[in-house]
């Protein structure tokens, strides 16, 4: 994220956030009107229906798009960084009662869920479009779609370990070619049947719902498609500012995506047979081949975005908190927010081919395509309401008309796409589901063990205190332990003394704090404080993107009279065996999830960045 006081130039950032931002909802020309006369819940081929679509397409792109979000929610932004995750910590810091956290909290975690539906689904259905171009060159090549889709989405997952860093230049003037591409076919089908234009007035959309209200209902199913990408843009700000998203978008990429959908209209308008691939059907012949090029080259680049979006926002729910520790690899050594999570890019592989194998059509994926996005723009636009009162200071009448007006279009596209569940809406709420039970389960589950530490923990200062007089050998050198309650001994250092008798002549009690902001800057990074006969109190601080590295916040301690000497430091690290227990708090399937999640989580050591042949474990029984 850039500083305010560094400012850089905004052509070359917006540039670059076509790349990252827009794939997601540049790639929706696609399939979104297929979709919508052509689709699970087909509208009749007619003048009125169509220019009444593209009205509704327009004022969609216009309204919860350019509005809402570009100009709106992307205001919401917590020190810069956007997406659920970050608008939920920004929003329970301006949360006063525990009721309301806790709803703010649930809130987040099903957005969040709800965001790895989304990206299981994007990859599949912006991937399989693309090539699906192949039939509208030569039928004959139709069996080889899905063994192709499969095999590029194989090489995009396997390239995750890689990094973006390679190609990532290459991605902003790709998909900026891909808009022009958009634009030019827009104009030359436009310019064949000026007429489409008409739609640009609101009236064909009211008209529309007011000669068939059921029919309209059912099309904004299908409509919705192209602004599905619009949690991209909120979530990927933080990547490149505000500024440079809303230059990319107004200059570019609105009027791309409204150009070629006219553009699709008027060709529907003049050949209404068109529908059967009607985004293809713009091209010339002689285009077809060059034209999959581009689409699959863009909707590769779509899904990296999403992708890439599923690693941040489980390095963020791991900070926060609600996910085990993962394996992270970093896979830049001058960029911090590229990495690597192989654990969820192969989780997020076999649902999306399993998904291509089960539902093997673009049209057939469309129909389970925007019921996780519509649900995460209802929460998104409920936490923005607590933001606009409490944090901005708007009044009571002007928080629940602004906000009032944006729930009202989220909820009738909720309800819907909520028609779609059993056409195929139902796989991104089950995956959803699963993912709400993991983050939420893991949650519930720290804190009962938190409490069940804490009740059998002894006070840190008089433990520290009746020490000094004591006759127990010191150890030369330093004794750092890890432990999550300031105020109290830790285990790991209790079952030291107790089996070994012993004590350093140093010892740092270190507890980590991740806050509800982004970064901490270095200089806040530690506070030390002194307690009674060489024992140190240290409190590690750390943003939800930032990467915690405690040798690195040790070094950090000389400018506060601690120093530390790498070499001559022993980490203790408490590993705890969980027992399941009836009666608990927890259901015992919960339980026994927690518990299999508690011992796959990645090491403490690898996470905090600890020398391995400095690190020493010692294990205690935890009875949930």
């Amino acid at each position: 994220m850039n500083s305010p006081d560094t400012p850089k130039p905004l052509a070359p950032l917006a540039l670059a956030a076509l790349g990252i931002v827009y794939g997601d909802i540049g790639t929706s020309p696609l399939y979104a009107l297929k979709e919508v006369f052509a689709g699970a819940h087909p509208l009749p081929i007619t003048p009125v229906n169509i220019l009444g679509i593209l009205s509704l397409v327009f004022w969609t792109l216009v309204i919860v798009v350019s509005v809402k979000y570009v100009a709106f929610i992307m205001r919401a932004d917590n020190r810069g960084e956007g997406g659920i995750m970050a608008l939920m910590a920004l929003t329970l810091r301006n949360t006063d009662t525990q009721r309301g956290q806790a709803a703010v909290m649930l809130a987040g975690i099903v957005g969040a869920a709800l965001f790895y539906g989304d990206g299981v689904i994007t990859p599949a259905i912006s991937v399989l479009s693309a090539v699906e171009g192949l039939e509208v060159a030569t039928p004959a090549l139709k069996p080889y779609v899905i063994p192709l889709t499969i095999g590029v989405l194989a090489a995009l997952f396997a390239f995750q370990r890689k990094g973006t860093g390679g190609i990532g230049a290459l991605f902003g003037p790709i998909v900026c070619v891909w808009f022009g591409a958009l634009a030019l076919l827009g104009i030359v089908n436009i310019a064949a049947e000026p007429s489409v234009i008409k739609a640009l007035s609101p009236t064909y959309a009211v008209d529309f719902f007011l000669v068939s209200p059921l029919l309209g209902f059912l099309a904004l199913g299908g409509v919705f498609l192209v602004a599905t990408g619009s949690e991209a843009l909120y979530a990927d700000m933080g990547h490149f500012g505000r500024k440079p998203v809303q230059l990319a978008w107004f200059l570019l990429v609105l009027p791309a995506l409204l150009l070629n959908y006219f553009g699709q209209g008027a060709l529907l308008l003049h050949d209404p047979a068109a529908i059967q691939n009607p985004f293809y059907l713009l091209a010339p012949d002689w285009a077809l081949y060059p034209l999959v090029a581009l689409a699959t080259a863009a909707t590769v680049i779509a899904s990296q975005a999403v992708i890439s979006g599923a690693f941040s926002i489980t390095s963020q729910a791991i900070q926060l908190g609600y996910s085990p520790r993962m394996e992270i690899q970093h896979t830049s050594d001058k960029e911090i927010g590229q990495i690597y999570l192989p654990t969820i890019n192969w989780t997020l592989f076999v649902a999306v081919v399993a998904l291509v194998l089960g539902f093997r059509t673009s049209t057939s994926i469309a129909a389970a395509y925007g019921i996780a996005v519509s649900s995460t723009m209802v929460i998104t636009t409920a936490l923005a309401f607590i933001v606009v009162r409490k944090l901005w200071g708007w009044g009571w009448l002007a928080s629940t008309l602004v906000i009032g007006f944006f729930l009202v279009i989220d909820v009738a596209f909720f309800a819907a796409n909520a028609i779609k569940i059993e056409d195929g809406g139902w796989f991104p709420l089950v995956f959803g589901l699963g993912m709400f039970i993991l983050m939420s389960t893991w949650k519930r589950g720290r804190q009962l063990v938190r409490r069940r530490l804490e009740s059998e923990a002894i006070a840190l200062e008089p433990f520290a205190t009746a020490i000094s007089t004591d006759s127990i050998y010191r150890a030369p050198r330093t004794a750092v332990f890890l432990s999550g309650e300031p105020n109290a001994v830790p285990h790991a250092l209790l079952h030291n003394l107790k089996h070994n008798m012993v004590l350093h002549e140093r010892v740092a009690i270190v507890t980590v704090r991740v806050e509800d902001i982004p970064h901490v800057p270095e200089t806040d990074r530690v506070t030390v404080g002194t307690l009674a006969d060489n024992f140190y109190r240290i409190a590690v601080r750390y943003g939800f993107n930032d990467e915690p590295d405690i040798p690195r916040a040790l070094e950090l301690c000389a400018a506060h009279g601690v120093a530390f000497e790498l070499m001559e430091t022993s980490f203790f690290l408490g590993r705890e065996t969980l027992i399941p227990r009836i009666g608990s708090e927890m259901a015992l399937w919960r339980e026994k999830l927690f518990i299999a999640m508690f011992r796959n989580a990645g090491s403490a050591a690898n996470f905090f960045k600890l020398p391995p042949n400095r690190v020493v474990e010692v294990g205690t029984q935890v009875v949930l």
